[in-house]
């Protein structure tokens, strides 16, 4: 669903031009030297396609990939020309990162779960609730959209998109998205709203994941939209109308 009247807070960086190195922040384990040595199936997906992503418009950048603990036991960069894109909402409070707040906003899950109940009409689950899909919303400077919602499967780490709903019940998440968006000041990024439902098909929210996680690997199919792009044209606040996929979104 498009929302052209919300603009996102626009973070403080630089321009893409002034760009020289990308710092994509995981969770995975290291070598002593610190060198990456193992994360998850699904998270070495996210980081290829987080990275086919970078390169697409910066052939030439120097990428580099740090988990936590780096950032926690080592001297971080803070050279002019960085930009840090955290795929993990375990952020370092070393960490040089103006999203800091904003990240701290939604790991803060009885804090955005509380807002829901006091300013929506939409229910929460409870301590113990994890929900089983997630609604994608492209937050972004030149329009913002909200993606096809994605399902778990059975397996383990397995997602699929799109989640067949009805209008009422899209347009109802889409209006609860932009909502919990705009009440922590959001800024431009693809953001993933997870959610479940009751007994009785009531929406449940859980809470609000700041960058594409684990369940947007679901988007990296055919005639899907590519959310792991989208992010990054967010990030660097390009338009992203080149790589939407209209039919793995929801139109108003």
């Amino acid at each position: 669903m498009n929302y052209p009247h919300l603009t996102p807070k626009a973070a403080a960086t630089f321009q893409p031009s002034e760009l020289s190195k990308v710092v994509i922040l995981v969770n995975a384990d290291l070598k002593h030297s610190g060198k990456l040595i193992s994360a998850s199936p699904v998270t070495e997906r996210m980081i290829r396609a987080f990275e086919k992503a970078i390169l697409a418009d910066f052939p030439e950048i120097e990428i580099n990939i740090v988990t936590p603990a780096m950032v926690r036991y080592h001297n971080f960069p803070q050279e002019d020309g960085i930009l840090v894109c955290p795929l993990t909402i375990d952020l370092p409070e070393r960490l040089p990162f103006d999203q800091h707040q904003l990240f701290q906003a939604c790991r803060d899950i009885d804090a955005r779960r509380a807002w829901v109940l006091e300013n929506t009409t939409h229910k929460t689950g409870g301590h113990s609730f994890l929900g089983d899909h997630w609604l994608p919303i492209i937050y972004n400077p030149q329009g913002s959209l909200c993606g096809a919602v994605i399902g778990e499967g059975v397996m383990p780490n397995s997602y699929h998109q799109p989640t067949n709903l009805g209008k009422e019940e899209q347009k109802a998440l889409s209006q609860l998205g932009f909502q919990l968006l705009e009440s922590i000041a959001a800024s431009p990024g693809v953001y993933l709203m997870q959610f479940g439902y009751s007994s009785n098909k009531e929406i449940l929210f859980d809470r609000l994941w700041p960058f594409p996680a684990a369940p947007a690997i679901a988007s990296l199919v055919p005639q899907q939209t590519d959310l792991f792009a989208c992010h990054w044209r967010c990030l660097i606040h390009q338009p992203v109308t080149d790589i939407v996929n209209a039919s793995g979104l929801v139109s108003s």
